[in-house]
């Protein structure tokens, strides 16, 4: 059947058709020495890689150049201070804290804590004059807070030696180590935890369902390998990179879970192709050198889907987000060489040793012939076009409705939920949130560079305090000439006032809230105190402040990171299928597989449903970098699947012209593949469903169902139902863009060649 004029396209790029047969050749004349390389590029990234883990960084929640990060180098350049990032509790056993003997030990503490080379500065309760918000409500409790020098690595690096050595027990008193370093220290410790304890998992669960799906040693090994050369690649990649730039220690896991997936991913539908060539009757030379013309190419724009989505993350301007964009990027750049360049070399020694077992050749042909029209994903894809409105919208309807709590999303701050409930570093969060009456270690920091002379300027600064300590959330103000506290003088200057004033002028006020007014709004009070009236220009610091831009800022970047992420793999579906609908429809499906993993987030982790199963703390609210990280991976995912189901009903269109045979055709070609495949990667995400830090448990969890749902309601329903309603329309493209594609587009189906 032929195509009429204007739907479709027939011809492909001859540039690019001999260009991929002319790299599939040589990988197979050259296979020898390209399976040699790959083995020693295997080894050398391996030992690379093997480095990497000690050289990758710690991050805070700062947004360089905002107004927070300013007033935070104010603060260490003009005044050596800082926020305190330490905080040691310590709690008497006997009597309460202003005993004569737990004030000398608590002096004695501060002192040794502040001789400390890593120590900027130190005060405690006892330091300050006994004020009230570093003392608990019962009087059994206090605090000495520090603020540790250098960079964020620096400063949890030297937390490493200081938490062991100041986490104390005696008769007398409990010492115990927290602080916002310390929670995300131990956060990072359990992360790559979560790595070991998830490579014990995955390696040997992989490698059991490939066996299954497989049934031949070699062909699992194969693809392990392919896999583990994406992991070991990007490690290595990444320790090129770290040389110019941070790149955040949970790179580790994204690692992980797609270098091994997407390597995997990619082996499958190499294999697969190279299998149906082999069963067409032809060698393994000429199988090899088929699938990188076919398959290869395939890979190669769906691998371009995936790292462009990964790449989205570059827009926004915080280097935990840009450690992924990087990750991801090098998991598709190794996993294509793992998978295009490496593999068929393998292809063409291991030949028939890696096709399906079956009794004869004859027989091998007549089954894959048969299978195409009679199998499963075949009639399965037939029946729903029958009927494609009533499949379409059933599916969607169950799309809707499990992704309906995503309507309730709210966005949040991260805090020491984020840790098991037994970490140590959290449980003194704990205490100081139930006994005490301010949060000190929260402190707002107002910044007022411009007041050279605060001796001159008491009066003003005292009225701007006065105001300052009225803002509903605020416990107390302490500044250079006393601490205010609604509205008036509750502690005249003194020695713990003077580290307000600027060694060449200048001065920092600390606004001090209750521990309920960070939790419920912290973007709330900065704001507050940003828009009140100040006799001097001010910057805003402090946690809240540097956790209040980051949300901003990221916030603010989302619009443009979706822009890119739909305007790239918009381009890659056109030339992949000459189509303006179909790109259109896969995004329109994204969402909807997109919808059921936000909903989860939502109906999990901020409503708190399966917090007893999965062992963590509802917060009420979703930290917003996760989800837009989750987002690009997810969206490049699934993209990845629609370009692998696409190529081959594309493929079949191309060589019949009947769409509704194509499409039955193409996902019985595909869908086990993709099934498979999205079976594979949703297990390696799983694994960490049950890890310690629910950033990762929310990655495992989510991706696991978007990977899932993707693959299987999405593919198997949707894209037949949508495609048959759309009918030839699906191929249509204004003549113009036609003839873009006849030069520039890309298919599966081209000629054959053999090798002479």
């Amino acid at each position: 059947m032929s195509k009429q004029s204007g739907f479709g396209n027939l011809s492909i790029s001859p540039a690019n058709r001999t260009l991929l047969r002319s790299l599939g050749s040589n990988i197979v004349r050259a296979r020898w020495i390209v399976i040699v390389f790959g083995i020693m590029a295997f080894i050398v990234s391996a030992f690379i890689g093997s480095g990497t883990v000690g050289k990758l960084s710690l991050s805070r929640w700062e947004v360089p150049g905002s107004e927070s990060f300013k007033a935070g180098r104010a603060i260490e350049q003009q005044f050596g201070s800082g926020s305190p990032n330490l905080a040691l509790l310590i709690t008497a056993k006997i009597g309460t804290i202003d005993s004569p003997d737990i004030r000398q030990t608590g002096l004695a503490l501060t002192e040794e804590l502040a001789a400390d080379a890593a120590v900027n500065e130190a005060s405690s309760y006892w330091s300050r004059g006994g004020t009230q918000t570093l003392r608990s409500k019962d009087g059994t409790q206090a605090l000495i807070l520090a603020h540790l020098k250098g960079t964020v690595t620096e400063a949890r690096n030297a937390l490493t030696e200081l938490s062991p050595r100041f986490t104390r027990e005696n008769d007398a008193i409990k010492v115990e180590v927290g602080g916002q370093d310390e929670i995300f220290r131990q956060a990072a410790e359990l992360a790559r935890e979560d790595f070991v304890r998830a490579e014990i998992i995955i390696l040997p669960g992989v490698f059991i369902l490939l066996l299954f799906l497989y049934r031949r040693f070699r062909a699992t090994a194969l693809t392990i390998g392919v896999g583990l050369f994406a992991m070991v690649g990007t490690l290595a990649g990444l320790g090129a990179i770290v040389a110019f730039t941070e790149v955040s220690t949970f790179a580790l896991n994204l690692t992980l879970v797609m270098g091994l997936g997407l390597g995997i991913d990619y082996t499958l539908f190499m294999l697969a192709r190279f299998r149906e060539e082999l069963a067409s009757g032809k060698n393994a030379q000429d199988s090899a050198v088929r699938t990188v013309e076919t398959a290869g190419r395939t890979v190669i724009f769906s691998g371009i889907t995936v790292a462009a989505s990964c790449a989205v993350l570059f827009v926004f301007p915080f280097p935990f987000l840009q450690s992924f964009a990087y990750t991801g990027v090098l998991v598709v750049l190794t996993g294509i060489i793992g998978s295009v360049l490496i593999l068929p070399a393998f292809f063409a020694v291991l030949g028939h040793r890696l096709a399906r077992r079956t009794k004869s050749k004859a027989t091998a042909t007549e089954s894959n012939s048969f299978s195409t029209q009679a199998g499963w994903w075949y009639r399965t894809a037939k029946v729903i076009m029958r009927r494609p409105v009533l499949y379409g919208a059933v599916a969607v309807t169950v799309l809707l409705l499990l992704g309906s709590p995503v309507l309730g999303l709210k966005f949040g701050l991260p805090d020491h939920r984020v840790l098991p409930a037994d970490t140590t570093s959290r449980l003194v969060e704990d205490q100081k949130l139930a006994g005490f009456p301010a949060e000190e270690t929260d402190a707002i920091q107002v910044v007022a560079q411009s007041a050279q002379d605060p001796s001159s300027q008491i009066d003003d600064i005292a009225s701007y305090a006065e105001r300052l300590s009225k803002i509903p959330g605020v416990f107390q103000v302490d500044t250079v000439v006393g601490s205010y506290s609604a509205g008036r003088l509750v502690s005249p200057p003194n020695e713990s006032h003077e580290r307000f004033a600027g060694h060449d002028g200048g001065t920092f006020l600390s606004v001090i809230p209750y521990a309920a007014s960070i939790n419920d709004d912290a973007p709330k009070l900065v704001n507050e105190i940003r828009t009140a009236d100040a006799p001097f220009d001010i910057l805003v610091g402090g946690y809240p402040a540097d956790l209040t831009d980051f949300r901003e800022k990221l916030l603010e970047r989302i619009p443009a990171a979706l822009l890119l992420v739909f305007v790239i793999t918009f381009v890659i579906l056109f030339l992949m299928t000459g189509s303006i609908l179909l790109p259109v429809k896969a995004t329109v499906l994204n969402f909807l597989s997109l919808t059921i993993m936000f909903g989860a987030l939502v109906w999990v982790f901020q409503e708190g449903n399966l917090s007893g199963l999965l062992n963590f703390t509802p917060a009420g609210s979703i930290e917003p970098s996760i989800p837009i990280l989750m987002f690009c991976i997810a969206y490049g995912l699934s993209m990845d699947y629609e370009v692998f189901i696409l190529s081959r009903i594309k493929e079949e269109y191309d060589r019949t012209g009947d769409l509704t045979e194509s499409v039955a055709s193409g996902i019985q070609k595909s869908g086990s593949l993709v099934t498979a495949a999205a079976a594979i990667l949703a297990f390696t995400f799983a694994a960490y469903s049950m890890g310690e830090v629910v950033f990762l448990k929310m990655l495992g969890v989510g991706m696991t169902l978007a990977v899932l749902v993707d693959a299987t309601l999405i593919r198997s329903v949707l894209v037949p139902a949508f495609m048959k309603l759309a009918g030839r329309a699906n191929w249509w493209a204004p003549p113009a863009l036609r003839r873009f594609h006849e030069r520039y587009g890309i298919s599966e189906g081209e000629p054959e060649t053999k090798i002479r």
